[in-house]
């Protein structure tokens, strides 16, 4: 009996990953996870073509067969069967055009479903990986973990992972140098500005909080959301209700350097945040798609600012375009990442999985921000406003500043409007 589909698993995934949460989101930058059945239309025809429209010919099993041979024969080491079976299914992956496309095998999979859940062992940090250069920088540095106790920071370059170069690996394979159980190290040499560092750092267990949250005097909640993972919307929720409980006036959301994530994440917070209306909607290369909706039940009635980058993509990029487009709040920054494609993980029933792109996102306006991205309603490039020798804090920030601005001026509209 072959190999089955169990089911398909839209994903969402940037330009970048998580380091132990082996992608915000990407990123990294994390993947982005939807459950619902995988079928081909009936009345479609495939995209796959050829003569023969086989895929394992005669020919082509002669081949398989033949470089198995001559691996076995010449090759200077000795190789299991396993392993060049799941180079096969890696390399027809890795044949399409498609640089999101994946295969997992089941260990690869088992991880990367628990990685979803917030909880993995790795150094606590994450990243934006450039697809043409394979620079991996650091976007995040999270608190109590591995790589904050080592001293590593944000905007910091991973150049190699135990003596083995970011150049030469892909986005997936550099990342899982890098994972690895508790209590095992792993060498990173590290560029900060011109100089070459090395660190050593201890793998630990990190659970990973995606949404942080703090209030000013005057009553603006702030809430920065790093990814979109299972526990964020619960995250999410319990910071809201606590800066509602203490009278919260306006609300600035932080998506900048937010990879993407889950869509039901962030289609479930946009559902507490948005009137009625539909926020995103899919659409395959057959035409059929799937709508997602707010139903209106829950809305917020404050002022809202959106803070984003380039490095916010995909899933963020989702929420932002759904607050732009429902008019329901000011956009600052600079022009976000563009990825508006949808990947599916697709689960095999031996424990496998494939991870294909198979869709596009259209927000409410059903203007595609694939290749283009989302340009804010204020842009404003990014400036700290401390000196060299200052550490970042929010005070310092620019578009903080000038989001606080801008919600200081509406809430001061809205309290006029109110008297009258």
């Amino acid at each position: 009996m072959g190999i089955k589909v169990k089911g398909r698993r839209p994903s969402s995934f940037a330009g970048g990953f998580a380091i132990g949460v082996a992608f915000t989101a990407v990123l990294l930058s994390v993947m982005i996870f939807l459950v619902r059945p995988f079928a081909v239309q009936s009345n479609t025809s495939p995209v796959i073509t050829s003569e023969q429209n086989d895929l394992l010919t005669e020919q082509a099993n002669e081949k398989l067969e033949t470089l198995y041979e001559v691996i076995g024969e010449n090759f200077y080491h000795d190789v299991r069967t396993e392993t060049l079976q799941e180079g096969l299914y890696r390399g027809l992956l890795e044949s399409l055009d498609d640089p999101y496309a994946v295969y997992y095998t089941p260990e690869e999979y088992a991880k990367l479903e628990n990685e979803m859940q917030g909880d993995y062992s790795g150094i606590g940090v994450a990243n934006d990986w450039d697809q043409v250069t394979h620079e991996v920088i650091i976007t995040e540095v999270y608190p109590d973990s591995p790589a904050e106790r080592a001293g590593l920071q944000k905007g910091d370059q991973i150049l190699s992972a135990d003596g083995i170069l970011a150049a030469d690996y892909d986005m997936e394979a550099f990342s899982e140098l890098i994972l690895g159980e508790k209590g095992t190290q792993v060498e990173l040499g590290i560029l900060r500005g011109e100089e070459e560092l090395t660190f050593t750092l201890t793998r630990d267990d990190i659970t990973l909080r995606s949404v942080t949250h703090q209030m000013t005097e005057d009553g603006i909640g702030y809430l920065r959301m790093s990814q979109f993972i299972l526990p964020t919307y619960t995250e999410f929720t319990e910071a809201l209700a606590e800066m509602q409980s203490n009278g919260m006036k306006g609300l600035m959301i932080d998506l900048r350097g937010n990879l993407g994530g889950l869509v039901d994440s962030a289609v479930d917070i946009l559902d507490d945040i948005l009137p009625e209306g539909m926020v995103v909607h899919t659409e395959d290369k057959y035409g059929n798609g799937q709508a997602y909706c707010s139903d209106g039940e829950h809305f917020i009635k404050v002022p809202i600012v959106v803070l984003v980058d380039g490095d916010t993509a995909s899933a963020a990029e989702i929420f932002t375009a759904a607050i732009r487009d429902f008019q329901y709040g000011t956009i600052v920054g600079t022009t976000t990442y563009g990825k508006g494609i949808v990947q599916s993980t697709i689960p095999l029933d031996d424990g496998s999985a494939v991870k294909l792109t198979t869709e596009t996102y259209y927000p409410p306006s059903g203007k595609s921000f694939h290749g283009v991205g989302i340009t804010p309603d204020v842009v404003l490039e990014y400036e700290f406003l401390g000196t060299e020798n200052d550490e970042y804090d929010l005070s310092l920030d620019n578009q903080y500043l000038c989001g606080l601005e801008i919600l200081r001026e509406q809430m001061r509209d809205a309290d006029v409007t109110l008297r009258k």
